[in-house]
């Protein structure tokens, strides 16, 4: 481990970019918050500004906010609206970093908001952690930010064995990655069942609807979305509205015609989503999509899960998830039949519940501005 002043307190900017970030990142900022030596910064950003969810609410509600870079505009979504947003995320993560001056910039994922402030951090020579680097997952440019964001990163912060090999194998020195588990699974053990009541306003489902868009036009995430919902004929279902991704409006689209074959939510506060796949998991539910949650939570709480479509193509699977390639219904409603058939067994593929410690423990460990660090060079 690189030497370093155990008596300098460090300052810790931990960006978040929208719910599904926001989830993962709580318990490593509250263990950054409870370091002696670290000064925690939030700084939230992108999706968590755009309405109607408004997320932003959601991080307020628990942390100090330290700044906000609004990134995305409402209503505009898609490819070149991405790209747009990225350019505009770079500039204000620029001046925010100028501003706040943090030892360190911790970014998870691949995202659009991770990947701008990981480029501002890394050009503004600001050392920058990576959490989640090393996986693999297609979604919309996903696995090519991911791998950018771990060239721009100076300490790798893995969920598995697998994805730190990765790392190493792009020639990441390996003194600089460290395997600490997802902090996804952190806190899981301690997770209640939702409680009657708030289960029946839910409609008490027996499958959790969860699709996000993987890049394509419009049409094509709509047309898809249709099959999947149409797969659920009969059940009761929970749809909860999908990330701010392109094609985004298709999936919405399909939902609003499905108004009345189940509850709908734009969206549920970390805790709530949690206890909702507990009792999922304890009533013999499913959950069907293709979030990332789908592989890491909703297996770590027992819940079946079937996983549609390529946007997880490459992710490392725990039991009890059951792969549909193409969405097409009768092969969705199979999957659903097999996994209810099959006691799903609860999964430790992402770690032992640690994660957020090993990870506050190795940015205070470590020196952030040793230039053996910040100079970045391939192994090979």
């Amino acid at each position: 481990m690189i030497e370093n002043d155990p008596t300098r307190v460090k300052r810790v900017a931990v960006v978040t970019g929208s719910r599904a970030d926001f989830g993962l990142l709580t318990p490593v900022m509250r263990a950054v918050d409870r370091h002696r030596q670290l000064e925690l910064l939030v700084i939230a950003a992108g999706a968590h500004l755009v309405p109607p969810a408004l997320t932003f609410r959601d991080v307020k509600a628990l942390f100090p906010v330290a700044d906000s870079i609004p990134m995305q505009t409402a209503g505009r979504t898609g490819r070149w609206a991405d790209v747009e947003a990225v350019g505009k995320g770079v500039a204000r993560f620029g001046r925010s970093f100028e501003s706040l001056k943090p030892d360190w910039v911790v970014v998870l994922g691949d995202r659009i908001e991770a990947f701008a402030a990981a480029s501002a951090a890394s050009i503004g020579g600001i050392a920058l952690a990576h959490i989640h680097g090393g996986d693999r997952a297609e979604g919309v440019a996903d696995e090519a930010m991911r791998h950018a964001i771990t060239k721009l990163a100076h300490v790798h912060l893995a969920a598995t064995e697998t994805s730190a090999e990765r790392i190493r194998r792009m020639g990441e020195k390996p003194e600089h990655v460290i395997v600490t588990g997802s902090p996804a699974v952190d806190g899981l053990d301690r997770v209640e069942p939702l409680d009657d009541e708030r289960w029946e306003q839910l409609g008490r489902p027996g499958v959790l609807f969860l699709l996000h868009p993987i890049g394509r036009a419009m049409e094509h995430e709509e047309a898809s979305a249709d099959e999947v919902i149409g797969a659920l004929a009969g059940e009761r279902v929970l749809f909860l509205h999908p990330n701010l991704d392109p094609g985004r409006e298709g999936i919405v689209r399909a939902l609003r015609r499905a108004e009345g074959a189940g509850t709908s939510a734009e969206h549920l506060p970390r805790a709530l989503f949690l206890s909702t796949l507990r009792r999922l998991a304890d009533s013999g539910g499913v959950l069907v999509g293709n979030s990332s949650a789908g592989l890491i939570e909703a297996p770590a709480l027992g819940v079946p899960v079937v996983n549609v479509g390529r946007r997880q193509a490459g992710r490392e699977r725990p039991p009890g998830v059951i792969d549909v390639e193409r969405e097409q219904r009768d092969l969705i409603t199979a999957a659903i039949a097999k996994s209810r058939s099959q006691r799903a067994p609860r999964a430790a593929t992402f770690g032992n519940g640690r994660a957020a410690a090993r990870i506050a423990e190795a940015l205070a460990a470590t020196d952030p501005h040793d230039q053996s660090l910040l100079r970045k060079r391939n192994t090979y």
